[in-house]
């Protein structure tokens, strides 16, 4: 494959942001989005730097320690391999295909292959249930499947006029995904041909959302969007040609495709990736060391684990580390900096956009602060009652520059896309604090924040508290009911190892907040309880408001295992 000119406008790009990595200002000041067009990133931009390429571009250990290695040659010639037989059976530009798979090499193939046909991809967790399969296929109007074979149970409820392909043992009904063979060797990388130019604006990504506090929207995102888009997360991840670069995620959601596709590949990185089924840190802290991993990112909840296990057996830590999903409470990046040497950098996005704001490489970290606004963003904080800016208020990005890394709007939605893109901004529903600097503090989801007594409450800031007491391994703060105050803080918590949920341990925890909280932001009742998530592993406190508020129900009296601060 030969370079074209939107293959040079990317690369342009690209090296600009390489070039200032640790010079936030001069990047922010002097980057543009390329809107090359038309362009295909998976046959402009993948299959350029793959040519002759024999650098490891994906890395795969499994639990057993085996492990399975992918130059970038390698999967740019099977990928055109499996886009050939995709199309012998009937895959078409425009076409919807739902993929179902784990962490396994065939996902990369089957993406980089739809993306080369003009396909659309709906990636899907191997988590879901028959009744999640049946959603998201019709809900998606997908009329292709990729699946593992272990999940084709899962599609009894798919009506049968769609194209099943089984990934691994042979299941009767469906075709079975091509094997590996001989024809896939140097000579095959030309066989495929695309049946036209991919136009920039074409649809390439259906996403659900993880519905944290609704039903799941179906975001859509171009051919533009994400592939280009994550120039700003790769900038924040500050990925460099040749990096092993680790994002422990699960195959289906967003952050994979930031981390685990498009943000490391657009810098000529490896993906490397360790398979588990329970997580245990010792381990992989040992592969990272024999792998040479340099780049870690993971969720809040791995960070979490991470710190109660030794981190000092890491003897090579990563020269960067990221934390996404969730902002990252401070004691967490003081644990790993004490022991790795190393500033966690927290980031902000969606599955609605790239990274928007972000702490990058080469700038001070300052204590709760998810950072600036990202090369390419303009960030706007509206007060919800105004509309107008504000110091704090609703994160919205400014369309008048619209960022590349921004979402095309919700498929089959208009009216949700409209109220998201009202008034000439796009709508995050986060409220965040900008101080004097122009650095940003997450506050929370604008559903979620609540008053108490005329004040309001960020649940991420009283949470952030309390997982700093040892007691606390998860915790989640919602309002409740109160006859004097309107609301006050009630904190659900999950204990960790070799606490008891007892009067004791809720005493400990309320003296705890009444240390480091203000009066009006004290937590005022506690209950023991696991936290209700999503399948992504997100908090649904949407579930634990509701909940609590039928508890309540106009009744004085505390439910069942429900402790309260008595110190006033």
């Amino acid at each position: 494959m030969t370079a074209t000119s939107g293959t040079e406008t990317f690369r342009a790009a690209r090296d600009h942001l390489l070039a200032h990595r640790d010079d936030y200002d001069t990047a922010y000041a002097t980057f543009e989005w390329p809107r090359p067009d038309p362009f295909n990133w998976a046959l402009d931009w993948f299959d350029v730097i793959a040519r002759d390429n024999d650098a490891p571009a994906l890395w795969i250990v499994e639990e057993d320690g085996s492990e399975q290695v992918r130059s970038f040659a390698r999967l740019s010639a099977r990928s055109d391999r499996v886009a050939t037989w995709l199309r012998e059976h009937g895959v078409r530009r425009g076409d919807r295909l739902l993929l179902m798979l784990g962490n396994q090499v065939e996902l990369w193939e089957t993406l980089l292959a739809a993306m080369k046909l003009g396909a659309v991809v709906i990636p899907a967790t191997p988590l879901f249930g028959p009744g999640d399969v049946a959603d998201r296929v019709l809900r998606g109007g997908a009329r292709h499947i990729v699946a593992g074979a272990e999940h084709a149970g899962k599609f009894g409820g798919v009506p049968a006029d769609r194209t099943r392909v089984a990934v691994g043992p042979p299941v009767p009904g469906w075709l079975a995904y091509p094997a590996e063979g001989a024809d896939e060797g140097p000579a095959f990388a030309g066989a495929f041909e695309p049946d036209g130019p991919t136009a920039g604006g074409d649809p390439l990504l259906l996403y659900f959302t993880s519905g944290t506090t609704a039903r799941p929207k179906l975001v859509e995102h171009t051919h533009l969007s994400y592939p280009v888009g994550h120039l700003s997360t790769m900038y924040w991840l500050g990925l460099r040609p040749g990096d092993v670069h680790l994002n422990i995620s699960s195959p289906g959601w967003a952050k994979h495709a930031w981390s685990n596709v498009f943000a490391p590949w657009n810098a000529e990185a490896c993906v490397f990736v360790h398979t588990y089924t329970r997580f245990d840190a010792a381990a992989l802290m040992r592969h990272m060391d024999r792998c040479g991993v340099t780049s870690l990112c993971a969720p809040p909840t791995v960070w979490r684990m991470l710190i109660q296990s030794d981190l000092r057996r890491l003897r090579r830590p990563p020269r960067t580390a990221v934390a996404a999903g969730e902002p990252l409470n401070p004691e967490v990046i003081e644990r790993v900096r004490a022991a790795w040497g190393v500033t966690v950098r927290d980031g902000f996005g969606q599955s609605e956009t790239t990274v928007q704001v972000a702490n990058t490489p080469g700038q001070a970290v300052r204590p709760g602060s998810m950072g600036r606004p990202a090369p390419g963003f303009r960030v706007a904080l509206l007060d919800p009652a105004t509309g107008r800016e504000a110091d704090e208020g609703e994160l919205c990005l400014d369309l008048s520059a619209r960022p590349v890394g921004l979402m095309a709007g919700y498929r089959g939605d208009p009216e949700r896309t409209a109220e998201a893109m009202a008034g000439g901004y796009y709508h995050t529903g986060d409220i965040a604090r900008r101080d004097a600097d122009g650095h940003l503090t997450y506050v929370g989801r604008a559903d979620d924040v609540f008053k108490a007594s005329d004040y309001r409450i960020s649940p991420f800031e009283l949470e952030s508290v309390l997982i700093e007491h040892p007691a606390v391994a998860e915790a989640a703060v919602v309002p409740s009911p109160d006859p004097v105050r309107l609301a006050v803080p009630k904190a659900f918590v999950v204990l960790a190892e070799g606490w008891e949920p007892d009067a004791a341990t809720a005493r400990a925890l309320f003296a705890h907040s009444r240390a480091r909280l203000a009066p009006f932001q004290r937590v005022r009742r506690i209950a023991f309880a696991e936290l209700p998530k999503t399948v992504s592993g997100k908090i649904r406190r949407v579930d634990l408001r509701e909940a609590e508020r039928a508890a309540r129900d106009g009744s004085a009296t505390p439910p069942p295992g429900e402790f309260r601060d008595e110190a006033g």
